[in-house]
């Protein structure tokens, strides 16, 4: 027994000892160096090069430790200070020369390296804690976690315009949608940028999106009452819309911060859903880009309504084809999708890191949510019964002229089979997309899916390429 076993031992060591080297944990190897300048605003500059770190396998989105006079720090590596969050830490790869940094910060006077000394002509010295100087600092940087910024990395890369020619359409500008999934009703809930802010240049196109959609009733996520009342009051102003529901009551202002874990951000949404249990829809969530906060508050309510894991994630991610032109399954789609929406998806279910959401049952964690959050089960009832209503009738509005007055033979009252066409889906397109620009009214999408059935598997889901039958109007 004892010969076997060893016989066995010898093999597995010949084996571990023939295998390459990329099966074998990859070890970075520490880089050393100091200080040769402060820079203005107290970034520090190293003179480690960049090529160092490159031939050590190291690369842009790791997770470094960057200690600096023996005090440890986790900086991603990055190329710009803007590829972290105002406040946070980056090793920035600036053509060639690595720089320690604190987005919008001093890194120098934040971590008592130096303290900024200005003239009263504006030049500037640094002065250093008795003993020290820029020599005497020194540095490291040791591999934290491989890829561990990666997607964060990648979202940070995202841009887009505020430029409607930049865009397919005004609801795709607006980032204007019907969310219809799950058990939500007919023209009950949209989503969109601000119609109210112009400063994404987007506020008139969301109004007029709005009016049309016939919205009823609005929860502005973003701003408060005294903010509202200063973008009206603004020259320039041109969501007279907005202006209308808000003089009539009907926009609950919540000013809410971003952090989806905070106490009071769960306190004044509950004040916005029970908004909604109170009034009738149709129904507008609204942050300024309609991308986070709106977000948010559109995953929770899709899972109340008894949406699936799959439609909660497509009409996130909707979002992002809009306003970045994500492709689907691009690595930074993928990034966007496991940053966001399923870490939000994790805070609405308290489920574990890594669990498989698809098993959850969603609507009853978006119960338990707004429990916590101080609705009572008579309010969450009736927010389910106003999101479960179809609005198509009070939203439509005939364009047809009376028969009377058009000759039938000119103008027939149903359109030839012939007369349809063909529509090939973009990028940030949605039924009700289409419809508002083929019909002139985005709650005629049930005759596109209608017509469309035998492709269209989900009315919420739609995919680049997919040539659609548009039937007459």
């Amino acid at each position: 027994m004892k010969k076997t076993l060893s016989l066995l031992l010898s093999l597995a060591l010949m084996l571990s000892l023939a295998l390459p080297a990329s099966a074998a944990e990859t070890e970075y190897p520490a880089l050393e160096g100091g200080v040769t300048e402060i820079q203005k605003y107290g970034n520090i500059v190293l003179d480690i090069d960049p090529a160092d770190l490159e031939a050590g396998g190291y690369t842009y989105g790791d997770l470094l430790t960057v200690t600096v006079n023996g005090t440890a720090y986790e900086m991603p590596l990055c190329t710009n200070y803007s590829d972290v969050d105002t406040g946070a830490l980056v090793l920035r790869d600036s053509e060639g020369v690595l720089i320690a940094a604190i987005n919008m910060g001093d890194f120098a006077t934040t971590n008592g390296l130096a303290t900024k000394v200005t003239a009263e002509d504006g030049s500037y010295t640094w002065e250093f804690p008795e003993g020290q100087s820029l020599e005497t600092i020194t540095v490291s940087i040791s591999m934290k976690e491989a890829g561990g910024y990666y997607d964060q990395y990648l979202i940070h890369q995202l841009t887009r315009t505020n430029e409607r020619a930049d865009y397919a359409s005004d609801a795709v500008f607006a980032n204007f949608r019907n969310v219809a999934v799950g058990d939500l009703g007919e023209n009950a809930l949209f989503r969109s940028s601000s119609p109210v802010n112009n400063e994404l240049n987007r506020a008139a196109y969301a109004d007029d999106l709005a009016e049309a959609s016939g919205v009823q009733t609005v929860m502005n996520l973003a701003d408060s009452s005294a903010a509202i009342e200063g973008y009206m009051a603004a020259e320039g102003f041109d969501s007279p819309y907005y202006q209308s529901l808000y003089e009539a009551s009907q926009v609950i202002a919540l000013n809410l911060g971003v952090d989806f874990t905070a106490a009071d951000f769960k306190t004044g949404l509950a004040e916005g859903l029970r908004f909604f249990a109170e009034n009738e829809g149709p129904y507008l969530v609204h942050c300024n880009e309609g991308k986070d906060r709106a977000g948010f508050v559109s995953a929770l309510l899709e899972c109340l309504m008894g949406a699936t894991y799959d439609e909660v994630v497509a009409d996130y991610m909707t979002t992002y084809v809009n306003y970045y032109h994500l492709e689907e399954g691009s690595e930074q789609y993928e990034a966007v999708k496991n940053s966001n929406i399923v870490s939000i998806l994790a805070n609405i279910t308290g489920a574990a890191e890594g669990a498989d959401l698809t098993t959850v049952d969603l609507a009853a964690a978006a119960e338990d949510y707004m429990l916590d959050a101080g609705l009572t089960a008579d309010e969450i009832s009736a927010l389910k019964a106003n999101l479960a209503q179809d609005y198509t009738a009070e939203v439509e509005t005939p364009v047809e002229e009376p028969a009377e007055e058009t000759p039938e033979e000119e103008t027939p009252a149903e359109e030839p089979a012939s007369q349809a066409r063909t529509y090939t889906v973009e990028a940030g397109d949605c039924l009700w997309n289409i419809a508002y620009e083929v019909y002139g009214t985005g709650t005629r999408w049930t005759v596109i899916y209608e017509a469309n059935r035998d492709t269209i598997r989900d009315p919420g889901m739609i995919y680049i390429g997919q040539v659609l039958t548009i039937p007459a109007a």
